[in-house]
């Protein structure tokens, strides 16, 4: 007989047991924090110190891209990380970013304007990759009938294969990735996605379509996991570098800086600038699966010092969403997948999935083993 879990939440920041591994030490502090204080805090130093680090290289990224059109690669999806990271990397290092946005048929109004405000203003061109709509909308409906909670695959690959794409087209050596300990360190537990493949796995991917989609997939571009971690960067020489880790910034800062020099619109919630992550995390993964993925993103702020443990909780009292948004979200999302709302709620309240699809978890997990252990790995994945 299993005996259930009691209900705990971490006396240091807001991390709780609706994720099935987490671990307490004898004061009631998550492995988080605790793994926050003994491996990243010292080498981070919230971002002072990294000065000679970030001039080197900058100063390799502009040597390598010498001749070429684009000196580095930047994915814009209109993000507060990707957008503050496009501003810093224009007006303060004087890059030359390949600047690419993904339209996969999910834009909000308000993120669509804050891209098209700061392209403008930098005077950096920006390359949509449209994506086929009827095939989106299929693989999206196969993701919905794993049961999985980990919904926004097709449009979190589509990003990371078309990165591996131009990265081989442009002849270009760096891509720009927007991840920062300051917002980010608290990656969303593994257990909150059971049974789901990585993101950038095109076998898991792949075993998916082939089971639950309606149309053969023509378009759409898929990567691996030997080309996406081991061809590209070891062989190629093509580096992912994570610069906002080398400058001191809160998210309010971030906040403030983009709200001032280009008029930019907060979405309230991070990832909330696409339809579909939106209704996921505002809505789909609270009330399915009892996630509340804002734990982590506040867990983030809490750990860093941005915000009180007290100011987190307090946030989480409320739902992401009000009952009136989440009912406009719900019938908009059934209304772009072309589905009843009836149809979409038996997805919701279909049974949690046991079903096994194939993958290459392993090549990602001995990966983040590997990088974590070399110290190159610099977020909590626990």
């Amino acid at each position: 007989m299993v005996t259930e879990r009691k209900y705990q939440v971490c006396t240091h920041c807001v991390m709780d047991t609706t994720d099935e591994d987490i671990v307490f030490d004898e004061k009631g502090v998550c492995e988080r924090c605790n793994e926050y204080e003994k491996s990243i805090l010292s080498w981070w130093n919230h971002g002072k110190g990294h000065e000679s680090e970030l001039k080197k290289l900058i100063e390799d990224i502009k040597c390598k891209g010498q001749g070429k059109p684009y000196d580095c690669i930047l994915g814009l999806s209109g993000g507060l990380d990707s957008c503050y990271m496009l501003h810093l990397a224009v007006k303060e290092w004087g890059l030359r970013p390949f600047v690419f946005h993904i339209d996969a048929g999910w834009n909000l109004s308000v993120a669509e304007e804050n891209i098209k405000r700061l392209c403008d203003k930098l005077g950096v061109k920006l390359h949509i990759e449209k994506m086929n709509w009827e095939e989106m909308r299929q693989m999206q409906l196969a993701f919905f009938r794993t049961g999985h909670g980990a919904l926004d695959a097709p449009q979190d690959h589509a990003f990371i294969s078309l990165i591996d794409k131009f990265s081989l087209k442009l002849g270009v050596k760096y891509i720009l990735n927007g991840y920062n300990v300051s917002t980010e360190i608290v990656a969303d537990p593994h257990s909150w996605f059971k049974g789901a493949g990585p993101t950038g796995d095109g076998t898991y991917m792949k075993d998916v379509v082939r089971k639950h989609c309606d149309i053969k997939i023509k378009h759409y571009t898929y990567t691996n996991g030997f080309k996406h971690k081991v061809w590209i960067p070891y062989i190629l020489g093509v580096k992912t570098v994570k610069p906002l880790n080398l400058v001191p910034f809160t998210k309010k800062q971030m906040v403030e800086t983009l709200v001032n020099e280009y008029g930019y619109q907060p979405y309230g919630q991070k990832h909330f600038e696409d339809l579909l992550t939106k209704f996921l995390e505002g809505y789909w993964l609270p009330t399915r699966f009892g996630h509340d993925i804002r734990r982590a993103q506040l867990a983030s702020l809490v750990i860093t010092d941005q915000m009180t443990r007290d100011e987190a909780l307090e946030i989480l009292k409320n739902p992401p969403l009000t009952e009136e948004e989440s009912k406009e979200l719900f019938r908009e999302v059934a209304k772009r997948l072309e589905i009843s709302e009836e149809e979409l709620m038996r997805y919701h309240d279909m049974p949690m999935c046991t079903e096994h699809y194939r993958s290459q978890a392993w090549i990602y997990n001995l990966g983040i083993k590997i990088f974590t252990w070399l110290g190159i790995e610099k977020r909590i994945r626990k």
